[in-house]
């Protein structure tokens, strides 16, 4: 086969060590490789580096399995063209299962152009990744802490959760900080929600009529301070995501700086840099706000979603590259002209989670296309698989709004309705005969 890449390298990465093979031309047209070890210090990478650098390596692929690879990648980004393969693509033969044959099989495989690069947004798209899913574990770890709160509650015969919608609003806070502070009686405690819900007096002291225990106001002590700090933890991060992508203001002239006195200049101290917002802000402000349009979409999913599949679509050939590659597209097993398995493949699970969300957001609409979509795919297949069809709706969508710009026009409810009007016709009159009526269909006069 045809070497496309004379001067690679292949790495195994693991946790503690990294085996490189080098290969290039050797004598009599054969290949020459060379296999090193280092450490996965950040000394040892860089010792690599600057013996990949002298070899004169132009190429560098590495498996894209687990976090390891990540150092590595953020060390020699800059310094060679770094591609990171699918672990299931470069499976070694049978009988080559080592590190260094793994290395040497990885080299192979890349000198003859037989990998293909798996997408890696660039380092200010990796920390807005970094940050959003980070929120996104909190916001389910509040989640879960909510959940105890409710549990709790349940162990003492308070049903509050039966008459508030809203298990963490206002008035079911302060409720709950009544209790932690010993208050029981129940007419008390319906004051703080009087006004503020919709259930009768009566009802709400009902509810409030229970066993608290000092362990239980212990319990619900912990798990409102809980609540709270994972309040401000998601709300700092929310205000730092939003500095990444708010575009930076022009550099104000500089002061003048005469008057100040040598001394002051000097003593004053070094400030650590910020985070920056990113390179173009003003595109990913503008990508957000675009997809937010869509049904379904709130800005945290949109902005979640940017973060893992960026705002430029050129990395992704089409629409269906992209939802293959997110996971919600169905799978193609298909053997002796027989469809085996329609089971979709593992993708992205950051942005196919936000797309679910998304999906069950819309089918709650009203009049609108995603809605009238997941309710005829659930009714034949079932919630789950239609979230995943309205999933990848979505993210149809979103692609084409960001590769071809304009704003999003919902289709409407009865979209399907009037692109199938003569088949309902012709099914609702074979139902309507099977009764025992005879149809005959009439177009209405148009008023007016």
């Amino acid at each position: 086969m045809e070497i496309l890449y004379e001067r690679c390298a292949g790495l195994d990465v693991h946790k503690k060590n990294v085996k490189a093979c080098f290969a290039c031309p050797g004598e009599g047209g054969k290949r020459k490789k060379e296999t090193r070890t280092y450490l996965t210090m950040t000394q040892d990478v860089l010792k690599m580096r600057d013996w990949l650098k002298e070899q004169g390596c132009t190429h560098i692929v590495m498996e894209a399995t687990g976090v390891h690879w990540r150092c590595i990648y953020n060390l020699l980004e800059n310094d060679f063209e770094l591609l990171m393969a699918n672990a299931h693509h470069i499976k070694t033969v049978p009988g080559r299962k080592t590190d260094v044959k793994d290395a040497e099989w990885i080299a192979d495989l890349l000198s003859h152009g037989l990998l293909t690069a798996s997408f890696i947004p660039s380092a200010p798209q990796r920390e807005l990744r970094d940050l959003t899913r980070y929120r996104a574990k909190l916001v389910e770890e509040r989640a879960r802490e909510v959940n105890r709160v409710q549990k709790t509650l349940e162990d003492t015969n308070l049903k509050l959760g039966d008459v508030v919608s809203d298990v963490m609003g206002k008035a079911f806070q302060m409720i709950l900080h009544a209790v932690v502070d010993g208050e029981t009686d129940p007419v008390r405690l319906a004051d703080f929600a009087a006004g503020r819900v919709r259930a009768s007096r009566k009802t709400l002291e009902r509810a409030l009529t229970g066993k608290v225990t000092a362990h239980h106001r212990f319990l619900l002590g912990e798990h409102l301070r809980q609540i709270e700090h994972l309040d401000k933890a998601i709300g700092r991060i929310s205000k730092e995501i939003a500095h990444r992508l708010t575009p930076p203001e022009p550099p104000s002239p500089p002061e003048e700086e005469e008057n100040q006195p040598a001394s002051q200049k000097e003593a004053s101290p070094a400030l650590s840099p910020e985070p920056t917002a990113l390179p173009d802000a003003q595109n990913w402000q503008q990508a957000v706000e675009t997809i937010d349009q869509i049904t379904g979409i709130s800005q945290r999913i949109a902005e979640g979603l940017l973060a893992e599949i960026g705002v430029k679509m050129d990395q992704f050939p089409s629409a269906k590259h992209l939802a293959s590659w997110v996971g919600v597209c169905p799978g193609n097993h298909e053997s002796a002209g027989k469809r085996l398995s329609g089971k979709t493949r593992k993708g992205n699970p950051y942005a196919r989670q936000l797309l679910i969300q998304a999906a069950h957001a819309a089918s709650h609409s009203k009049n609108t296309y995603l809605a009238t979509q997941y309710r005829r795919i659930a009714a034949r297949r079932g919630a789950k698989k239609a979230a995943v069809a309205v999933g990848h709706s979505i993210l149809v969508m979103i692609y084409h709004l960001l590769r071809d710009g304009g704003a999003y026009q919902d289709l409407g409810g009865n979209y399907f309705d009037e692109r199938d009007q003569q088949v309902i016709q012709k099914r609702l009159v074979r139902r309507l005969e099977r009764m025992g009526y005879q149809v005959e269909l009439k177009q209405m006069a148009q008023a007016g």
